[in-house]
């Protein structure tokens, strides 16, 4: 199935002990690139996200931010900075020599100073988070592919819409072939009469300049090329069982050359008119896929 580049997903996932709360958003980018925005104390489970992802993005800059809630109790204890208290009594009692004070004995004193004692949080290890964040993260991750696959349907019914009208034009052009033979001779033997002044015209020769004029002018090769390209291009809007926008990215390229080139060899003003409305819609195409996975 076609998948866009952009789209959103949420997810949330509780027990008695976490709750984790995941916000997925991502634009066009042509390799997978990602962007996770959680609190230092999960950095651990990364690795163990960005699979997740990966299984189902593979292209794409994806911000993903998360929300982390420890439900469990804590405890409390108070941390003694052994050797930031020596240095402080050391000072005190360095002082209390210079300016002949009494010896700062009082333990408060030294206690109070800043660094001596910190309370911390007792933690241990976010034991069992890691089921619930990639749960919460899955939950995002599936809700985000199913935006990217409604918007990737609809970029596939305008792709096929657009590569009809290419059709079609293609058809025009291919028409356009005898027509462009038959005017160039008709120019070459009004210019030959008037050059001649009603002397005998050389048939052969006619006949001779005018295939060789055909053979130049002959783009049957490229029309060929563009309806191949199109039937490519169908085929892999139906059958996009993977990834498929580089693929599409790269036809859309040989459509664009196959255009100049037949606009190049057709020589005629109906073929350049034609050719600049196929071209306006290959970049239409080529804007839309930017967007595809």
């Amino acid at each position: 199935m076609l998948r866009s580049m952009t789209g959103f997903g949420a997810g949330l996932s509780e027990n008695e002990d976490y709750r984790v709360a995941v916000e997925v958003k991502a634009v066009n980018q042509r390799y997978l690139d990602l962007d996770i925005r959680m609190p230092h104390a999960l950095d651990s489970f990364a690795e163990a996200m960005k699979a997740k992802v990966r299984a189902y993005a593979s292209r794409g800059k994806l911000t993903i931010g998360v929300q982390f809630l420890d439900k469990r109790e804590r405890v409390r204890e108070i941390r003694l900075d052994k050797p930031l208290a020596i240095a402080y009594h050391k000072a005190l009692n360095e002082i209390s020599d210079l300016l002949r004070l009494p010896r700062p004995d009082d333990v408060q004193a030294v206690a109070a100073y800043p660094g001596v004692l910190t309370a911390a949080d007792v933690q241990d290890a976010l034991e069992g988070a890691e089921p619930v964040i990639l749960a919460a993260l899955d939950e995002a991750m599936q809700r985000f592919t199913a935006m990217r696959e409604t918007e990737g349907e609809n970029l596939r019914a305008d792709f096929l819409k657009r590569v009809d009208i290419l059709s079609g034009y293609t058809e025009e052009v291919a028409k356009l072939g005898p027509e462009i033979v038959r005017q160039y001779r008709e120019r070459l033997e009004a210019t030959v009469k008037e050059a001649l002044a009603g002397a005998e015209i050389d048939e052969a020769r006619i006949i001779q300049e005018t295939a060789m004029y055909s053979d130049r002018v002959n783009f049957t090769e490229e029309i060929v090329r563009l309806r191949s390209h199109f039937e490519q291009f169908r085929a892999i809007l139906e059958n996009a069982a993977e990834p498929v926008g580089r693929k599409l990215d790269f036809l859309i390229q040989e459509m664009n050359r196959e255009v100049n080139t037949t606009a190049s060899k057709a020589n005629n003003v109906r073929a350049a008119q034609l050719a600049v409305e196929m071209k306006s819609e290959i970049e239409k195409l080529r804007e839309q896929v930017q967007n595809i996975e």
